[in-house]
């Protein structure tokens, strides 16, 4: 080895290299280091730029191989909830994005509000996948399903609404509870100085514990903020659109003097049809879930006064960073940041 040689192999560092590479020192380490999560084409020009720069000297550059994609299922339900169908096709046209994660997703559909049908697909979808996100039924056979496959080496990633008492291996969505909550915050102060008032809920589905715990969280705000309103009987509208149309007129027809809806589910805009066709004497505040193109244009035209939503990037960015770093051997919520919701109105409408 020359003495020009081991001075340029002396003053190699990983930022050099880095520099040489055109990536950052991260992806250097990693190369390095030999941990997957780096392109084959981006390994090998580290690989040939620390060579150049004299760091393996004396050492053998590792071959290369291209590391194995990780085959990740989505299980949707079917149904009229607008911003599911949303998500379901954020994941399905996001290919380059997740082609460069080394990560090939799947959406599958499965019939809403059906337990046995989604423990089914989630047995069939974890023999041909990696890895399986859905939006759990709080029911026994979705969890022994979920435990079957933890025992087959599957990780289960839980979406927008947890299971109780699964080995899944992690939840990824809001905190619903939190998110009711807000709801009935909202909805308090939104009614000022009403001497008193009754407000109805609507739920997707009790059958989901997201939807369990935004009624939960909703119902104990208003209990202990605002004791002079009265929340009238729960209905479930199954986050379709007609049903949720027709449950609302009923709910006016029995209450005219309703001031105000929750929303905890999806098919708002039947709940809109029918607060428009009412033609209350007062405005009938209404909040809800989910910022879809029907929903911004309830937010335009005042009929909707607020909702509650969370970006499909962000949940789908967690789960994916999930199954890679379980992947990689790292703690599965190595950088995971929890999914925030964002309160959005007419006036900050993104």
């Amino acid at each position: 080895m020359s003495d020009t040689t081991m001075t340029v192999a002396a003053r190699a560092r990983i930022p050099d290299i880095a520099r040489a590479a055109g990536v950052s020192t991260a992806t250097v380490d990693r190369v390095l280091n030999g941990r997957h999560g780096v392109r084959a084409p981006t390994a090998q020009r580290v690989l040939q730029a620390a060579a150049q720069l004299g760091y393996l000297l004396g050492a053998a550059v590792p071959a290369t191989q291209p590391p194995r994609t990780l085959r990740i299922a989505f299980l949707l339900p079917t149904g009229t909830n607008r911003y599911l169908r949303m998500l379901g096709d954020y994941i399905e046209f996001a290919h380059d994005q997740w082609s460069a994660l080394d990560i090939r997703c799947r959406v599958h559909y499965v019939e809403s509000f059906n337990p046995s049908e989604l423990a089914a697909r989630l047995l069939h979808c974890g023999q041909r996948a990696d890895g399986v996100v859905f939006m759990a039924l709080e029911h026994p056979v979705v969890r022994d399903a979920v435990n079957a496959l933890a025992d087959q080496g599957v990780p289960a990633i839980t979406l927008i609404s947890d299971l109780s008492n699964a080995r899944r291996l992690a939840y990824v969505g809001i905190d619903n509870r939190a998110a009711g909550r807000t709801a009935g915050l909202l909805l308090g102060r939104f009614m000022g100085p009403r001497p008193a008032g009754k407000i109805a809920m609507l739920a997707g589905s009790l059958n989901y514990r997201g939807h369990e715990e935004r009624e939960i969280g909703f119902l104990h705000l208003i209990e202990s903020t605002f004791p002079q309103v009265r929340v009238i009987g729960l209905r479930e509208g199954h986050d379709d659109s007609e049903r949720n149309y027709l449950q609302t007129r009923r709910l006016l027809e029995q209450h005219p003097d309703l001031a105000g809806i929750y929303n905890s589910g999806g098919g708002s805009d039947g709940v809109a049809r029918a607060i428009v066709e009412a033609k209350a004497d007062q405005k009938i505040l209404f909040v809800g879930h989910g910022l879809t193109p029907d929903t911004r244009a309830l937010l335009i035209d005042g009929t909707m006064d607020a909702l509650i939503t969370q970006t499909p990037q962000s949940m789908v960015g967690n789960c994916l960073k999930i199954f890679r770093n379980v992947h990689d051997k790292r703690d599965a919520l190595d950088d995971v940041k929890p999914v925030q919701f964002n309160i959005v109105l007419r006036e900050n409408l993104p």
